[in-house]
């Protein structure tokens, strides 16, 4: 949410979380993703970390930010927190294979590593399209700013669902 935030800042149309557009991921159905996508300039929540591959495709001179936790466990516990406010999703049976989290720690945890370690490997080759961050680290406006080209905003960086940080 932190990273909507800041693509509204700029001024970007933004997408945010689509449950439709997550499910037709699942079916491999990307007709509607991609119409979708033409649409906007920045992406953030699901569906969209899923479809970085495809994206560095389509849109060649896209970048890409990938926003991490400090630490998996921090991740974990954020995502049991917002599980509590939500209950039970489609959205986590989808990414995650479960509608709750908490019983499956080390099956969540494997999968965010998998996912992080992937797209780094993935844009290896190309550094200048991938930023990894972390909010919990102290990343904000100068690192998203510098790699996006853009001014940094003349209000604070956002730091959205900080209840979700606390560890």
């Amino acid at each position: 949410k932190t990273l909507g935030e800041c693509f509204r800042l700029f001024g970007f149309r933004n997408k945010s979380y689509d449950g439709g557009l997550l499910r037709d991921f699942a079916r491999k159905d990307f007709s509607r993703i991609y119409e979708v996508a033409d649409s906007y300039d920045s992406f953030e929540d699901w569906p969209w970390p899923l479809l970085y591959r495809e994206f560095s495709e389509i849109y060649p001179d896209a970048k890409f930010i990938l926003t991490m936790r400090a630490t998996p466990e921090i991740w974990f516990r954020s995502l049991c927190r917002h599980a509590n406010l939500t209950g039970p999703t489609e959205a986590r049976v989808i990414v995650y294979g479960h509608a709750m989290p908490h019983d499956q720690m080390h099956q969540h945890i494997g999968i965010y590593n998998r996912h992080n370690e992937e797209v780094i490997r993935f844009f290896a080759a190309r550094p200048e399209r991938l930023l990894a961050v972390s909010w919990d680290k102290g990343d904000g406006w100068e690192q998203v700013c510098r790699f996006l080209g853009v001014d940094i905003p003349a209000v604070p960086f956002p730091h959205e669902n900080k209840g979700m940080v606390a560890g």
